[in-house]
C-alpha cells in the first residue's frame, strides 16, 4: 500500500470515528513528518490503517478547543523532578495545555481512549529560542509552556509508538498535586526557614515573596547552567 493510500484509508476511518477534520489533518501531518524522518513505510511503522485508527479515535481535542467531558488537573514539581513526572503523567494520557503564572502544569485528558504524550524541557532563553524551535518543531515537538529560562515541549506518542501510543485504560486523576524530589524538599525547607526569619524576626513580610522568587530564579539558573555544560561535554565527545 502506498503512503497516500494508507493515509486516505486512515483519514476515512478517523472521520467515521467522529474525529474533527482539523484534528485529522493535524495528526496526518505529524505522522507524515515522523515517516519522513524514519524512512519507513506507514503500514510497517503503525500497522494496518483501520486498526491504527481505532487507537487514534480517542485523540484529545486540539489545543484551544472546548471539551466539557475532558478531565482537568493542575500540578507542579520542582526542577529536579519535573521531567520524570511529566513522563509518568504523559504516559497516563495527561496533555499539558500551558503553565500558569505559578509555574504549574495545567493539564487535560480526553475521556475514553486517551492519547499518551511525551515531554522534554529545554533552555530557551539567552537567544536559544529560535535555535531550539528550529530543531524540535520539524520533529513534531510543540511548545506548551514556559517557566523562567525553560521551555516545555510536548508530542503525542502515537507519532513514535504507533497504536501503542493510545491508552484504552488509565488510572484515576491523582489526588496529589505537588511532586518534590529529595533535593527539592531540602531546598524548600531551607527557603521556608529564610522566609520565616524574614517574616517573624525582621518583621518584613514583603521580603518573603522576594526570597521565594529569588530561590526559584537561582535554582533555574543553576540547573540551566548544568544542562548547558552537559550539552557542551556531549558535543565535545561526539566531535
Amino acid at each position: 500500500m502506498t503512503t497516500d493510500a494508507y493515509f486516505a484509508e486512515l483519514t476515512e476511518a478517523l472521520r467515521a470515528a467522529g474525529v474533527t477534520e482539523e484534528q485529522i489533518a493535524r495528526t496526518a501531518d505529524e505522522l507524515r513528518g515522523h515517516l519522513a524522518e524514519t524512512g519507513t513505510a506507514p503500514e510497517e511503522e503503525f500497522g494496518p490503517a483501520a486498526q491504527f485508527a481505532e487507537g487514534l479515535g480517542g485523540l484529545a481535542p486540539a489545543p484551544g478547543e472546548p471539551d466539557d467531558a475532558a478531565e482537568r488537573w493542575t500540578w507542579t514539581a520542582d526542577l529536579f523532578n519535573d521531567r520524570r513526572m511529566l513522563a509518568v503523567h504523559g504516559d497516563q494520557g495527561w496533555e499539558v495545555e500551558s503553565l500558569d503564572a505559578l509555574g504549574r502544569f495545567v493539564c487535560r485528558r480526553a475521556p475514553g481512549i486517551a492519547l499518551a504524550w511525551e515531554y522534554r524541557r529545554e533552555v530557551i532563553k539567552g537567544g536559544r529560542r529560535g535555535q531550539v524551535l528550529g530543531e524540535l518543531e520539524p520533529e513534531g515537538w510543540e511548545l506548551c509552556g514556559e517557566w523562567l529560562v525553560y521551555g516545555y515541549f510536548k508530542r503525542p506518542k502515537a507519532a513514535t509508538d504507533g497504536p501503542a501510543g493510545a491508552r484504552s485504560t488509565v488510572p484515576a486523576t491523582p489526588a496529589k498535586w505537588l511532586f518534590l524530589s529529595r533535593r527539592g524538599k531540602a531546598l524548600l525547607g531551607a527557603w521556608c526557614a529564610v522566609v520565616a526569619a524574614a517574616y517573624f524576626a525582621l518583621g518584613l513580610p514583603g521580603y518573603a515573596v522576594v526570597f521565594v522568587a529569588l530561590g526559584s530564579a537561582v535554582t533555574a539558573a543553576l540547573t540551566a547552567r548544568l544542562e548547558t555544560e552537559r550539552g557542551r561535554v556531549a558535543a565535545g565527545r561526539e566531535g
